[in-house]
């Protein structure tokens, strides 16, 4: 294996200029940086980034922490991340965090002893303290989710607000016993969206009913569990908000499965056939695509200008993306026998 020192050797220029070259440093002149080009593609030349890293304490990769790339959202997200960093020439590593919040500080450790340049991340516990150290060396964006214990950029969409608009729809239906599905009460974004759910009934004068109020992990984990609570309640609902797109998919398929599609369902996140059912839900639209650029166009801005230490929360807007569907709520006697 060639190097650094031979590749100087050859082009007539010291280790030092290489080294320009290759970190792509503009003040190098036209003809010394196709010399050492030249010098090595003959050597077949790979730098070894690694030691660089060590060298000078930072890799020229980012990382991106996210709880999984299985989702859909995530997926897209991280990929948005990916394509702004591919037209910089920015490796990129990718940890998933999983749902334990014990795991994340190890996770995300693991990961800034790489010496990377900035992470983004969409945290799963309730406690970032553990990277103030951290900060001093690496930039930090928040996506998804904001940080909490620790000053930091974030880029999130507008959850309480979307989940108003979502349950108001539902009330413009006529709905007025309508459920809310949701992740654990730790996510941050389940509870900002049962606030919006709070907020729209409050709105129409609808107190809350704790009953219909159904978080996962406190029926097992398993969106059919909750579905069963709710249709065996004396005055079962007549319609459910669901507060993200992979429990609306178990939700619509679990009704089907049931024949219940009389139960009318909003999501928060559009789905693959979500459009084509019978009846087709209605969604709040996301942009993980654009949630996952702004967020890697802050990390690089924060990489580039490593002075502007003003922190900023990013809020980005949602839409409710109307379907057909079921604009008459059914009767409490109605939805009972069929229960």
């Amino acid at each position: 294996m060639s190097t650094m020192r031979e590749v100087a050797a050859l082009a007539g220029v010291s280790g030092k200029t290489v080294s320009r070259v290759i970190n792509g440093d503009r003040y190098v002149s036209t003809d010394v940086r196709e010399r050492v080009e030249r010098a090595i593609a003959e050597l077949r030349y790979v730098p070894n980034m690694l030691s660089q890293a060590f060298r000078n304490g930072r890799d020229t990769a980012i990382g991106v922490a996210v709880p999984t790339i299985a989702d859909a959202f995530f997926a897209a997200v991280v990929q948005a991340i990916s394509e702004r960093a591919r037209a910089r020439s920015t490796p990129v590593l990718i940890t998933s965090l999983g749902t334990d919040a014990a795991q994340e500080q190890v996770a995300v450790e693991a990961l800034l002893r790489r010496h990377v340049a900035g992470l983004i991340i969409a945290p799963v516990s309730a406690d970032q303290s553990y990277l103030r150290p951290w900060r001093e060396t690496t930039e930090l964006v928040f996506v998804d989710r904001p940080p909490s214990r620790i000053a930091a950029d974030s880029v999130i969409e507008d959850d309480e607000g979307g989940a108003a608009v979502a349950v108001s729809h539902l009330l413009s239906a006529g709905h007025r016993r309508i459920a809310f599905l949701g992740d654990g009460s730790s996510v941050v974004t389940t509870g900002r969206r049962l606030d919006g759910y709070r907020t729209a009934l409050a709105g129409a004068g609808i107190g809350e009913r704790e009953d219909l109020v159904c978080l996962v992990d406190r029926t097992g984990g398993d969106p059919g569990s909750s579905l069963d609570v709710l249709l065996r309640l004396d005055e079962p609902p007549t319609a459910v908000f669901s507060s993200n797109a992979r429990l609306s998919v178990a939700l619509v398929s679990d009704l089907h499965r049931r024949r219940r599609t009389d139960l009318t369902v909003v999501s928060f996140g559009d789905f693959p056939m979500a459009s084509a059912l019978t009846p087709a839900v209605t969604v709040i639209d996301q942009d993980p695509a654009l949630l996952g650029r702004t967020a890697a166009d802050r990390l690089f801005d924060r990489i580039d200008r490593p002075g502007a230490r003003r922190k900023r929360q990013i809020l980005l807007p949602v839409e409710l993306r109307v379907r057909p569907t079921h604009t008459h709520p059914r009767t409490t006697e109605q939805i009972g026998s069929q229960a």
